[in-house]
């Protein structure tokens, strides 16, 4: 059974993150308060350090608890990990830090403190990454499986299922589905329905599965209540996959009205004042860094295209930002110069007659755009988040893709999630929308630095770009 596999599992990445710590600590040690010279780093004699470690392991095992790292690592990310190694080791520091205070020893070494959780936190995060590794090859030979039974034949169903198939490394086999309404026999990707919902009680005491996931279609919520006491008689986990994911969130947030759930159905974390004030002090500072640092490249365009092209240097187009507000967002041009009703007739095509030789350049590494953190300055913009669209397309998307009013909850940005996946100029409409309500539901300053990064490494360059 996975639950036991799971509790001697988490037992053996106890004592490998207890290893790491004592490992950490004692390179940490050596390295700082070894001896240079002749002369000893420090008046504190080596026992006590030592002793300060018999408490310190147990103090950061219950930090890494509290911090979510004993959860199962199927589905978590990788990067949720390191953030919850990066917070339990800042918890650790300050607590660390601030005993020292109050114990009134001053002349414990703060660099070797600082050294100390910064290899804990490297040292973790190699390790945990190897058991990972290791783990996900074990799933994939078919060991170390968690077997699940699926109530209900649905939509909700069927992407689950495709999630599963399409990442061995999960772990997870689905045994079979019940439904009432399906016919025994029939088969989605290979999983087929067992029986009737009524048939679960046997198959839970015969089958003995990890899990149960509730898969029902909309009109049978009503068997919900039954189901999940079935489950609950039977002790087995259970899991609820609504039908709607289209409508709720990935993250919905709850509120809890006198023990009444509430569902949100859009949480949007920039909505917060901290994290608004937080964002917008990355734009300002990344915006101010990025246009001294980028200011010979633009000086070199504004002159090629002064050479080559009469017109304006900037060119300035309509675009629809947050809470659906227009303002003119900055670009180099690089077209001949247009009347207003050219300019609505539509996207650039390919080998289009309109762009400029630099212009053709210019936009396909998407130098075109540095002018656009003077937008970021101002405010109109962001560096990161759903690109901007023109006021005509905004009408004419809005009445045929769902949801796609949600991109304008946020500020636009240079960049973004779908741009680093690929979606930029003449792609799918449907997925870069996906891609911006991923971002807009999950935006966390993690996901800000990693697009940034990604933006750096594939993100400049657009073979879309005409």
């Amino acid at each position: 059974m996975i639950k036991d596999n799971q509790k001697y599992f988490n037992r053996l990445q106890v004592v490998l993150d207890g290893l790491m710590i004592i490992l950490s600590y004692l390179l940490a040690w050596f390295l700082m308060l070894r001896s240079v010279e002749g002369k000893e780093i420090g008046v504190l004699p080596p026992e006590f350090y030592m002793m300060v470690l018999v408490v310190l392991v147990p103090f950061f095992l219950l930090l890494y608890y509290a911090c979510n790292l004993y959860t199962p690592k199927r589905v978590q990310g990788r990067r949720l990990e390191g953030s919850n190694i990066v917070k339990a080791n800042i918890i650790g520091g300050l607590t660390l830090m601030a005993a020292y205070f109050f114990l009134q020893l001053p002349n414990v070494s703060r660099l070797q403190i600082g050294l100390f959780l910064l290899l804990n936190v490297i040292f973790l995060f190699v390790e945990r990454n190897v058991v990972r590794i290791i783990l996900m090859r074990f799933r994939k030979s078919g060991l170390n499986l968690k077997h699940i039974i699926l109530v209900g034949y649905s939509r909700a169903a069927e992407e689950y299922i495709d999630r599963i198939v399409q990442n061995p490394q999960w772990g997870y086999k689905v045994m079979g589905i019940l439904d009432d309404r399906v016919a025994a026999g029939t088969e989605y990707k290979g999983i087929g329905v067992l029986g009737a919902i009524d048939s679960l009680s046997a198959l839970l005491e015969v089958n003995h599965p990890d899990e149960i996931a509730i898969t029902l279609g909309l009109s049978e919520y009503y068997k919900l209540e039954r189901i999940v006491a079935m489950c609950e008689k039977a002790g087995v986990h259970t899991k609820f996959i609504p039908d709607y994911s289209k409508i709720i969130p990935t993250k919905p947030y709850t509120e809890d009205l006198l023990g009444l759930a509430v569902i949100n159905i859009r949480h949007v974390p920039l909505s917060n004042t901290f994290n608004m004030m937080v964002k917008r002090a990355m734009d300002i500072v990344g915006s101010l860094i990025c246009i001294v640092l980028f200011s010979p490249v633009m000086l070199i365009t504004a002159v090629l295209i002064k050479l080559t092209s009469p017109g304006p240097l900037i060119f300035t187009q309509e675009r629809v930002g947050l809470h659906n507000i227009p303002f003119r967002m900055y670009k180099f041009r690089s077209m001949e110069v247009q009347t207003q009703s050219e300019e609505k007739k539509g996207w650039t095509v390919k080998n289009d007659p309109r762009v400029t030789p630099v212009g053709r350049f210019i936009r396909k590494t998407s130098i075109d755009e540095l002018p656009q953190l003077f937008n970021v300055l101002k405010g109109d913009m962001s560096l990161i988040g759903p690109r901007p669209e023109r006021p005509q397309f905004v009408e004419k998307f809005r009445e045929e893709i769902p949801r796609y009013m949600v991109k304008h909850q946020v500020r636009p940005g240079m960049t973004g999630w779908a741009q680093v996946n690929g979606y930029r100029g003449n792609t799918s409409i449907r997925k870069r929308i996906d891609c911006d309500l991923y971002y807009i539901e999950n935006w966390t300053v993690g996901l800000d630095i990693k697009i940034l990064f990604l933006t750096v490494f594939k993100g400049f360059v657009n073979k879309n770009a005409y």
